[in-house]
């Protein structure tokens, strides 16, 4: 049995794309346990990807475990005997303190990561330099529940490097290079181009939203400037925010360029891929300046990505934020890039 651990729609996508890729695997096979986050739009997200996987012929098994008191560990007694009986599994947040809690119960010789967008690039680097793990816009500061945490971050640590008797694969869109002994399978979007599209195209642009904002990284009065100016130079109208967008910052935004703020049902991928979709896609360094030209290889949309200029972030962002940003804009394949300094 493969047993896959998703919390987020993205991550339930990558899945869904990785069975694909298993040729004369049935799908039945496979089971997804979405553990769910708290925010409203993450969960109408995922209950929609999830009414595609069980579409597909997939289990889906829906377990808070956030939210209410004493509902991590509930979660934990209620998985235990699933995941000891797993064969093959399969995350999509190895960053996630609670999927690392959940390997400390694995048997299984057999571990997928799938994607979980421009992290995943992190998390292998990491893995090449023995680092530990911890998120590129984390200041990396060592407070008592990291501590509390520490031998269970080993533990997942040592489940991600591959021996003699235990596999690890990286399923990515993503450019890495992991460490000796790790597979890596390329994520080509075969699944999504073969159930959605081709999509209908119109003249103008669409806009794609970020969260670095709300994480911290970014000042949002540049960003408000820099989207306004993208607007106007582009001839863009439609604004797709991401799920973790606070609603006061897409009112502002709504106000300051008269962009139409669509907060996207599906993952970004499918909804391009289903239409209808601007000529030209314009992003902030994100996973989907990596993942749209795979989902829209051959219709003629052209994916293009603003870089984040050093004065955009605020002095809180971690020192490794300027590097990593970048490094997702210039490993970018197929796209254009646009200079920060024209949008300032």
């Amino acid at each position: 049995m493969n047993l896959a651990f998703v919390e987020s729609p993205v991550q339930l996508l990558n899945v869904l794309e990785w069975v694909h890729t298993q040729g004369g695997d049935d799908p039945a096979a496979t089971t997804v346990v979405v553990l769910p986050p708290v925010d409203p739009m993450s969960r109408g997200q995922l209950r929609r990807m999830a009414e595609l996987a069980r579409d597909e012929g997939i289990t889906v098994r829906w377990q808070e475990a956030r939210g209410e008191s004493g509902a991590p560990l509930k979660a934990l007694r209620a998985l235990a005997g699933l995941v000891r009986r797993a064969d093959h599994i399969v995350i999509g947040d190895p960053f996630s303190r609670y999927v690392q809690l959940l390997l400390t119960l694995v048997r299984a010789d057999r571990l997928t990561v799938v994607d979980d967008g421009t992290a995943t690039m992190e998390f292998v680097a990491q893995l090449a330099r023995g680092e530990r793990l911890t998120r590129w816009h984390r200041r990396g500061r060592t407070g008592p529940r990291e501590l509390v945490l520490a031998p269970v971050t080993a533990t997942a640590r040592r489940r991600f490097t591959p021996t003699a008797r235990h596999t690890v694969e990286v399923f990515t869109a993503m450019p890495v290079e992991a460490p000796p002994g790790i597979t890596v399978t390329p994520n080509t979007f075969a699944w999504t181009r073969a159930r959605f599209g081709p999509p209908s195209i119109g003249k103008g642009a669409d806009l794609v939203g970020t969260s670095l904002v709300e994480t911290g990284v970014v000042d949002p009065v540049p960003y408000q400037e820099a989207v306004a100016s993208l607007a106007r130079t582009h001839g863009a109208t439609r604004y797709f925010a991401h799920r973790r967008e606070s609603a006061e910052k897409l009112h502002a935004l709504e106000a300051a360029t008269g962009l139409e703020i669509v907060r996207p049902d599906l993952p970004l991928e499918l909804i391009a891929r289903r239409g209808p979709i601007g000529r030209t896609i314009v992003s902030f360094p994100s996973t989907v300046v990596h993942t749209l030209p795979l989902a829209l290889a051959g219709t003629g949309v052209n994916v293009a990505v603003c870089d984040i200029a050093p004065e955009w972030l605020r002095a809180t962002a971690s020192p490794r934020a300027q590097g990593f940003l970048s490094g997702v804009t210039e490993t970018a394949r197929g796209v254009q890039r646009l200079t920060s300094t024209a949008h300032a």
